[in-house]
């Protein structure tokens, strides 16, 4: 990982000094605090903001709209000198690097993990057990050691530290050598709940009915084992347990190993850093907030409060609804709010359902789906909901089937039992229809009842009816949802007490008062917006004055014109609100924020909030804005408002500021440093603890143990304004709604539970909370905190304003052996080019190293509005992160370092010795080991009636069918509607073949070895060219042609292929023809450079005068070009004999004759998928009925209907079609078979790719279509590379065929250990094992090929249970690349090596996949045994390759795949 040292910070004192005098306004001092010791450095004097510097801040922030979350001119100008340190020490950019695995001739036994009991940590455990728990007085005196080593410097504290613990070294060092000779079980004993005396106990108020909970008891168990899993207090020697464990049937591994992930035997273990920052000071306290102050004219519910004002001050305005003018829109008063609430109420309980089955009863839960432009709607629900004794779950408005997080949120609804959803007329009218004009269920949602709430939709209650208004109790009062990191929703629920305690605590928290007016620009449904602008202010009867998100894009200003135009009092913002606020502010006189005696930032929780303080403050301090109006507060779905800056009338009482290490704060450890250096945090208070409730900070991991007073952890709140639990989740709701913080002795500090608040922070001096972090946006590298709002920050700082679009950046952490990585993905300005753009990123990288010093794993660069958002436009992070993992982002530039923070790679393989020349020639068993090598049928001692044998080329084949069998229908084509679109006779495919080669010849003016290039849709047409090159002695390669839908991307491939395969002609149709000269592909490729375009759609009518036959069976027949996963474009060549050996092959292993049909659904352009559509026919003589792919993107069951409709017993398909067949009719099987769609006479089929298995999809279709009579064992798999087309193909086969020996032994699956692969052994786990790999049985060698396990590296041959490259030898092996500048030391490595010894003469070809063979206990019912091979494509490091099993058969030899 790259780091920096040393970097000088006087070329940014200056710049820090300017923003610090920009920073704040007026006198207003810098806090900088000492835990421990509530005292302030000597004060600094802050200039007065001029005018003039308060426009040219205007001019400097005007051009964008940057997320002013995570701004600050301190850190831009940090990173700047970062960047400008690194142009110093001429940093080359990170570039793509291979790497080779260290192969080393040692022992598995010199690998042991290291140990990680070093003496330093025992001496830390030991004194930490002897000291307890510190109290008050001890802890003040380690605060002012601890304050006093901060001034002097970081050695004197090193120097302190090291000499307070030498005391105990002794012991530690003595227990030390006990433990590494002795087997300790330690169970650490329960916490002694007794000998906790009451001083230190904490009480908390609880309502009545409320029980107290038992701290749980903790404990752990650890069992020293040897690498083999033997026990270390074993009698018996290791060696002899090891043999006893070999000679075991079963061959299984103990138990344990299952479920234990011992990945510390691959992986590099990393040491701690021996200098890094600990935690020094005494072990915190509990914060109390203030007494939660009992008015005697509050209400007993909020229902209450609702029914006291709608009655006694029926005309008092409850809220004001804005348009997008700024206009007001509607008023509800608290008269009307009350009325309509029993309206509402009425309905749902009364006009839903029948009488005798009502569809809501109390207690049920509703949706309340509203838009953000219209409060007073959901408003009325709300209390309706609450008046009725309903739950209300108020969600966001699903805008498409397809919205990012939908699926969740119908998870949630689900699991709540929802089944009627309330909303308003508008937001009924603009959800998605079907044709039918009804609602369509969104994707993972339950059946819903959309219910209209609006008065004119409602029957008016009977005068006689009241709703019947309690107490607040514990039942649920409403259920809020809360987006996970992992992207999944839950649901928090809040009890009416809750509910009713919460509002009492802001109430006295923010000193409410009736009549207030607030300005909330904040959501109403959830959150702060909710608890201040929809509940808390109908019990104080305040006026609300809503600023819908629409009106905000249109006028940033306009919060702060109604806060000037209703004098309100308090407004609920976010920074983002006041950043743009500043973006669209231009000196406007007529602004007044005296009125202002709150200002609530609901997102001070972001550390960067604090840059939008000072900025607003300097801007608007001279519009009557004062600096304590400004109050932050920090909140969670969990624990609600956790805590809030009060508002004071003292201007000379600073609020709480600390400039925090960032190097510190990634260990956890609180370090005050100076604005002058680079990695500085500074954060901001957010208030004191809420009335009424508890505050702790404990550690993040593990047991709830509470932090020291200089140590980070996550803060947890006890108190009864809180929720309750995740609804429906006990598991969950136990670690978080129900946690016991314990002192450092184990015993717990209160009675009762506390709650995680998913914050992370600590409480300073005074009692102020300051909040660093979220524990969703925590990621943990290198044993390092890091917060995805810090990664955010440093790269908006990196000149955001030039291209990333509106400062929209995702960062997250992927798992890359077993270690957090990374990613960084941001949406690139349409108007950036790309070698700016790779500028930047290699700037962000730098910064990121230098200010945090970690590397990035990928920085990705995407189009402009690709991301997926939240309802509120922010970007949607899980699901950004799903597309990430899935490959499913295309972005437009990648950045990827995995070198700069893949630090713990795996140890060196050990390498197995290999079986020698002199082992050789004793024999193929040696020393108890089989060399790997199979083979399939030999062709030559197979009798059968092939007439086709006698011809040498395909050509003649083809004409001699055509005198033979004229009228023997070949090819089949079917249309998108299951109809014949076209078929093809022996003789009319000879005859348009002439016709073609004609056109060739005269037309084209072609000779004997031109490459032609055919780009033709799947078809007819294809075949007939292909042949007609043949008769004219031309080199045919097919061409997939361009989407027309996407001409730009396409296009270029095809160029590509055409240029590299040096093709003198392009045959093709005349839409195609038509379709390359089209405006849209001139802009793409120039038409001027294509060769001369030949049109097949219009051909002569003579015939050739002779036609064309090859002088020598191994010239070349045809070019093979695939483009690969990577993008990486690979051409072989076939020639004349190795494809009549191929299509021989082919019949006889899937037993091909005229009478026989075939269906076929293939891509026809590459590989076994071109030899299946347009050779083997001719061959064979069989019938295909081809089904193009693209025609299943109209019809899903098209290829189904054929097999069905043509009673077909062998079909081939690809990947592709088996996945879109698995989710387009995986709901229809019903109705295919209401349509007579029958799979139960299919024997065989094939899924053909060169790819590894997915054992997963072809699971699914198999029980998918089970029910359509498809047998399980008739699907199966092939295996083919680029030097081999097909190395095994044979289906299993069902019925009596059996009887013939053509069947299989019954298709079994067994797991492969993954780490004894790496060090190239093969060890068979049981299923459930933690590193295991599932081996699927696919098929049987091709007759034929001979296959051989070899050493990459010495070319040698290996034994059974090793793992090598699989070496194949046929007679259709291909005959070499297809290359421009002729490389041919690289076609001589790949197509003609030869063994270093043994088997010295046989010519091989090298497939690039690594395998093994290994045969296994498990045998057929003719007592045949298995044999294995595992294969995966060769990588520079093989410890990342794609692994594919495969599986080979004695006797039968079938093959297997493994996929992981």
């Amino acid at each position: 990982m790259l780091r920096t040292a040393n970097i000088g910070v006087c070329d940014i004192r200056e710049a820090a000094a300017r923003e610090r005098a920009a920073s704040t306004a007026g006198n207003r001092p810098l806090f900088y605090f000492r835990f421990g010791v509530d005292q302030a450095l000597p004060q600094e004097r802050r200039t007065p903001v001029t005018p003039s510097s308060s426009s040219r801040y205007h001019r400097r922030r005007s051009s964008g709209s940057r997320d002013e979350r995570y701004r600050s001119d301190v850190h831009t100008e940090a990173v700047q000198a970062a960047l400008a340190k690194h142009k110093e020490r001429k940093m080359a950019v990170p570039m793509p690097s291979k790497r080779r695995s260290l192969v080393v001739q040692t022992s598995m036994d010199a690998y042991t993990p290291p140990d990680t009991s070093s003496g330093s940590e025992d001496e830390g455990s030991v004194q930490g057990d002897s000291q307890g728990t510190p109290t008050s007085s001890q802890g003040s005196i380690n605060m002012e050691h601890w304050i006093s080593q901060a001034i002097h410097g970081s050695t004197t504290s090193t120097t302190s530290s090291s000499s307070t613990q030498s005391g105990g070294s002794g012991a530690a060092h003595r227990l030390a050598d006990v433990m590494a000779q002795t087997h300790i079980e330690n169970h650490s004993a329960p916490p002694d709940v007794t000998t906790y005396t009451s001083e230190h106990s904490i009480q908390v108020e609880r309502p009545q009915g409320s029980t107290a909970r038992v701290a749980p008891k903790y404990g752990n168990a650890e069992l020293m084992e040897t690498g083999d899993g033997v026990p270390v207090s074993s009698r018996v020697s290791a060696k002899i347990q090891q043999l006893v464990n070999t000679l075991k049937r079963p061959k299984r591994p103990p138990l344990r190993e299952f479920f234990v992930d011992d990945f510390e035997e691959l992986l590099e273990v990393q040491q701690p850093d021996p200098n890094q920052p600990k935690p020094e000071g005494a072990q915190m306290l509990a914060m109390r907030g203030e007494q939660l102050g009992v008015v005697t004219n509050w209400p007993p519910s909020l229902e209450a409060a609702l029914q006291r004002w709608g009655t006694i001050s029926p005309k008092a305005p409850c809220l004001t609804t804005m348009d997008t003018n700024g206009k007001p829109l509607y008023i509800l008063t608290y008269g009307k709010l009350w009325t309509r609430s029993m309206k509402v109420a009425y309905n749902i309980l009364h006009k839903l359902g029948t009488k005798q089955e009502p569809m809501v009863r109390p207690g049920d839960r509703v949706a309340l789906v509203f838009p953000n432009n219209d409060p007073a709607a959901f408003m009325v629900a709300f209390y309706g909901c609450l008046l009725a004794e309903v739950v209300p779950v108020p969600i966001e408005v699903p805008l498409t089937r397809k919205d990012a997080g939908s699926q969740q949120i119908g998870f949630l609804l689900g699991s709540c039992g929802v089944t009627v959803a309330l909303t308003s007329d508008a937001c009924h009218k603009g959800l998605p229809k079907s044709p039918t004009g009804e609602i369509p269920q969104f994707k993972g949602w339950p059946k819903l009842l959309w219910f209209v709430t609006e008065s004119k939709h409602l029957s008016k209650p009977p005068r006689d009816w009241f709703p019947h208004i309690k107490d607040a109790n514990n039942d649920t009062a409403y259920i809020e949802y809360k987006t996970c990191k992992d992207g999944s929703v839950l649901g928090v629920t809040v009890t009416r007490i809750a509910l009713l305690t919460h509002c009492q605590a802001l109430t006295q928290a923010c000193g409410y008062t009736e009549a207030e007016t607030i300005v909330n620009v904040l959501d109403f449904k959830k959150d702060v917006g909710l608890w201040h602008g929809i509940l808390t202010s109908v019990m104080n009867m305040m006026h609300v004055i809503s600023i819908p998100y629409s009106l905000m894009k249109v006028n940033p200003l306009s919060w702060i014109q109604k806060v000037c135009q209703y004098k309100a009092k308090v407004a609920c913002v976010k920074s983002r609100d006041m950043h743009w606020a500043l973006v669209a502010h231009r000196d406007q006189r007529d602004i007044n924020l005296s009125s202002l005696r709150m200002l609530i930032v609901a997102d001070g929780a972001n550390p960067w909030s604090i840059s939008s303080c000072d900025a607003f403050l300097n801007v608007f301090q001279s519009k009557g804005l004062r600096q304590e109006v400004i109050c932050p507060c920090a909140s969670s779905p969990e624990a609600l408002t956790v805590a809030i800056r009060r508002p004071t009338d003292d201007s000379n009482q600073p609020p709480g500021r600390g400039v925090l290490s960032m190097h510190g704060l990634t260990y956890g450890v609180i370090r005050v440093d100076s604005e002058e250096k680079l990695s500085v945090l500074t954060v901001q208070d957010v208030g004191l603890v809420m009335p009424g409730a508890i505050m702790c900070s404990v550690k993040p991991d593990g047991i709830p143990q509470l932090c020291k007073t200089d140590e980070i952890g996550e803060l947890c709140v006890c108190a009864i304004a809180t929720g309750t639990s995740y609804y429906g989740l006990s598991g969950m709701t136990k670690n978080t709604f129900e946690v016991f913080p314990m002192t450092s002795s184990g015993a717990p500090i209160s009675e009762y539970p506390f709650i995680r608040t998913g914050l992370l922070g600590f409480i300073g001096p005074g009692g102020l909370v300051f909040v660093i972090g979220k524990m969703d946006g925590l990621m943990v590298v290198s044993g390092r905190r890091h917060n995805a709002d810090d990664i955010v920050a440093t790269a908006l700082a990196v000149e955001p304003m030039k291209f990333v679009y509106r400062g929209r950046i995702a960062v997250f952490s992927v798992s890359v052996l077993h270690d957090e990585r990374i990613v960084i993905v941001a949406e690139q300005r349409p108007d950036s080019t790309e070698e700016d753009s790779f500028q930047w990123m290699s700037r962000v990288l730098q910064a990121i190293d230098s200010i945090h010093q970690v590397g990035v794993y990928c920085l990705a660069l995407v189009p402009a509005n690709t991301l997926p958002k939240t309802p509120l436009g922010g970007i949607h992070l899980s699901e950004t992160k799903q597309l990430f993992l899935e490959g499913s982002l295309h972005p437009c530039n990648v950045l990827m370092c995995p070198h700069t923070c893949v630090t713990n790679l795996p140890k060196p393989r050990q390498k197995q010795p290999e079986i020698g020349p002199a082992s050789v020639m004793v024999g193929n068993l040696v020393s108890g080991k089989r060399i790997a090598q199979a083979s399939g049928r030999d062709l030559g001692q197979i009798e059968d009636n092939d007439q086709a044998r006698k011809f040498l080329f395909l050509s003649e084949v083809l004409q001699w069918r055509a005198q033979t069998t004229p009228d023997h229908v070949l090819y089949t084509l079917l249309n998108c509607r299951g109809t014949i679109a076209n078929s093809l006779t022996c003789v009319q495919l000879h005859k348009r073949a002439e016709k073609i080669a004609v056109m060739l010849m005269e037309r084209g003016h072609l000779q004997d070895g031109d490459h032609v290039a055919l780009v033709y849709p799947p078809g007819i047409d294809l075949i007939a060219a292909f042949y007609g090159c043949l008769y004219a002695g031309c080199v045919p390669i097919t061409v997939r042609p361009p989407h027309p839908q996407n001409i730009a991307t396409t296009l270029p491939t095809v160029k590509m292929i055409v240029e590299v395969s040096r093709s003198a002609c392009l045959m093709t149709t005349q839409l195609i023809c038509k379709l390359l000269r089209s405006r849209e592909a001139a802009a793409a490729v120039d038409i001027r450079t294509w060769p001369p375009v030949l049109d097949t759609d219009d051909l002569p009518k003579k015939r050739p005068a002779q036609i064309y036959k090859p002088s020598n069976p191994d010239t070349l027949a045809y070019l093979d070009f695939s483009v690969s996963t990577t993008g990486m474009l690979a051409g072989v060549k076939m020639s004349h004999a190795a494809t009549s050996a191929f299509c021989r092959s082919i019949k006889l292993q899937c037993e091909l004759y005229p009478s026989r049909e075939v269906a076929i659904c293939l891509d026809p352009y590459c590989g076994l998928g071109f030899v299946l559509w347009c050779l083997c026919s001719v061959y064979s003589g069989h019938q295909s009925i081809l089904i193009p792919p693209s025609e299943l993107e109209t019809n899903p069951a098209l290829w189904l209907l054929a097999v069905s409709q043509y009673k077909v017993r062998d079909t081939f398909c690809s990947y592709s079609v088996m996945e879109l067949c698995t989710k387009g009719l995986g709901s229809q099987t019903e109705s295919l078979k209401a349509r007579g769609l029958d799979l139960s006479r299919v024997r065989t089929c094939v899924v053909v790719a060169e790819e590894r298995p997915r054992i997963a999809l072809t699971q699914s279709f198999s029980k998918l279509f089970k029910d359509l009579g498809l047998h399980p064992r008739a699907v199966s798999t092939s295996f083919g590379c680029r030097v081999n087309l097909a190395i095994c193909l044979q289906p299993h086969r069902l019925g009596k065929l059996a009887e013939q020996g053509t069947s299989g032994p019954d298709p079994t699956t067994v797991y492969v250990d993954m780490r004894a692969l790496r060090h190239d052994r093969v060890r068979l786990v049981e299923r459930g094992s933690p590193h295991s790999l599932p081996l699927m049985e696919s098929g049987k060698i091709l007759p034929g090929v001979r296959i051989i396990i070899a050493n990459p590296e010495t070319k040698g041959p290996l034994g059974d249970s090793h793992l090598g490259e699989i070496w194949v030898h046929s007679a259709h092996n291909a005959s070499g690349y297809f290359t421009i500048y002729g490389d041919e030391s690289l076609q001589s490595d790949h197509f003609n090596s030869r063994l270093s010894f043994g088997d010295t003469q046989t010519v091989w070809a090298r497939t690039g996949y690594l395998g093994f063979l290994r045969r296994t206990e498990l045998t057929d019912a003719n007592g045949a045994k298995k044999m294995s091979l595992r294969n995966s494509p060769r990588r520079s490091r093989r410890h990342y390759s794609t692994r594919i099993v495969i599986a080979l058969f004695s006797h039968n030899l079938q093959i297997e795949y493994l996929s992981p």
